[in-house]
């Protein structure tokens, strides 16, 4: 059955799907190209009569996953310029819904909301009307040049946002009522966000997931868009790299960014460029925004374990990258005296784990106030390839998607569908009324809600791993 909904730019035909109103391929900016590439996003140009929102559209340009991550992470590449769209699922057109919009992560090099994991009729099916956006990746999206304007991918996000708010209620959205949730890269665009007025205002709640606000100095940036262009052989410049071909561009980037990891290495993502992001993001947070933060509890088993790399470390390797990034002696024989049976690679996995994520979310919810934040580790470890409780592997369960076939390359055969309802209901609830089920972040007993089988509550969650880097 078809539907139809008039927006601002015109209208839009959609189907009904089991139930929940399905409209894809929607633009919500300029297709980012000729006079528009390298440039802030424009509004979508407008159309008569009756476009056609029925299937998935056009995908950011990128490449995809290199293995053994292409075998786990799902990727769609669909062919066109039109990328800047988004895609909708709603239960009713009547109404004002609480809104979810997903921001993909893939290291802001990858991913789309054409990805079938991303689908959002279980949220449509609980009451949400959920939105899922496409932005610039990768140069076109967070290359810093001399002649155009910084964080186009972010400018995208605001972009995208603002449809939301021009065009939700169309779609029985309560445009006073959205919730921006993302993870990987895009939790650490969102934490980006929250510290920029112009997104602030058109966002009411915040889910990050598996990153958090952190944006590089322009000179970073500045110098791994220098290594790009020298691969290029041509001028650091948006007028330079337009006119080279897409496919030179995209090897050249794969090679430069190739030498990145998390570790460190050359970036493309938000950078402080003193405008749009005047300061370091995470002492930007608007306070007044509520915010659900969480990471999964091995994050690092994602990339260290497929690649046998967790194997490959030894215990002299696993020190001097520890030496490396600047992890005391005491800290390492810390986490080596709590974890006795594990291997080098791993216990290195544990601590990038920890510096990169759990301590940022705790600072977080220690600066913010009292009431506002809620915290959540995702513990529950797949027998799939050994991932355990690896990088974006509370997906599924968020998206209540444990059938799909995507889900089981990560979550393997039976995983616990109760889990997946748990987590999803405190999404929907979060977005509902601001609270996700559990008690808020408080500095007395530091409540976290720890995702597994058995889920429960813990105060002062891993209160030993912290104390090694008091």
């Amino acid at each position: 059955m078809e539907i139809i909904v008039e927006t601002r730019p015109g209208k839009l035909r959609g189907l009904l799907e089991n139930g929940v109103a399905v409209f894809r391929g929607v633009p919500y900016a300029a297709p980012p190209f000729g006079e528009l590439r390298f440039r802030a996003p424009e509004p979508p140009p407008p159309w008569e009569g009756v476009r056609d929102a029925l299937a998935n559209g056009p995908t950011a340009v990128r490449r995809g996953y290199r293995p053994p991550l292409d075998e786990i992470l799902a990727e769609v590449a669909i062919p066109g310029e039109d990328c800047l769209n988004l895609n909708l699922w709603t239960p009713g057109l009547d109404g004002r819904r609480p809104v979810m919009v997903w921001i993909h992560g893939g290291s802001n090099r990858n991913g789309s909301n054409a990805v079938p994991l991303y689908d959002g009729s279980a949220f449509a099916r609980d009451g949400v009307v959920m939105v899922a956006i496409n932005y610039r990746l990768g140069v076109e999206g967070w290359a810093s040049f001399p002649d155009a304007p910084d964080n186009r991918g972010l400018l995208d996000q605001i972009a995208a946002l603002t449809w939301v708010r021009e065009n939700i209620e169309a779609f029985g959205g309560d445009p006073d009522n959205v919730t921006v949730f993302g993870e990987s890269a895009g939790a650490i665009d969102l934490g980006v966000l929250l510290g920029v007025p112009a997104a602030r205002r058109l966002l009411n709640r915040a889910i990050i997931q598996s990153g958090g606000p952190a944006a590089a100095h322009r000179a970073a940036v500045s110098k791994a868009t220098g290594q790009i262009a020298r691969r290029l052989g041509v001028p650091a410049t948006a007028a330079a790299f337009a006119d080279v071909d897409e496919e030179r561009l995209l090897d050249a980037q794969a090679a430069v960014m190739g030498k990145s990891g998390l570790a460190g290495g050359p970036q493309l993502g938000p950078v402080i460029d003193g405008e749009l992001v005047a300061g370091p993001p995470e002492d930007n947070v608007d306070p007044e925004v509520e915010v659900l933060i969480g990471h999964t509890t091995e994050e690092y088993r994602l990339w260290f374990v497929p690649t046998g790399g967790v194997d490959r470390m030894g215990p002299l390797m696993a020190r001097l990258a520890m030496l490396k990034m600047g992890v005391k002696g005491r800290v390492w024989r810390g986490y080596k005296a709590l974890y006795p049976g594990a291997k080098p690679g791993e216990v290195f996995g544990l601590v990038l784990t920890d510096r990169l994520v759990r301590l940022a979310n705790r600072r977080l919810a220690e600066g913010r106030p009292i009431g506002r934040t809620w915290l959540y580790e995702f513990a529950w470890r797949s027998p799939e390839r050994d991932l355990g409780a690896a990088h974006a592997m509370e997906i599924p369960f968020v998206f209540d998607a444990l059938a799909m076939p995507e889900s089981r390359w990560m979550v393997g055969e039976n995983p616990p569908q109760g889990l997946a309802d748990e987590m999803h209901a405190a999404w929907v609830r979060f977005a509902t009324t601001g609270e996700p089920g559990w008690p808020a972040w408080n500095p007395s007993t530091r409540p976290t809600m720890v995702f597994d089988a058995d889920s429960a509550v813990v105060e002062d969650n891993r209160a030993e791993v912290h104390a090694l880097w008091d």
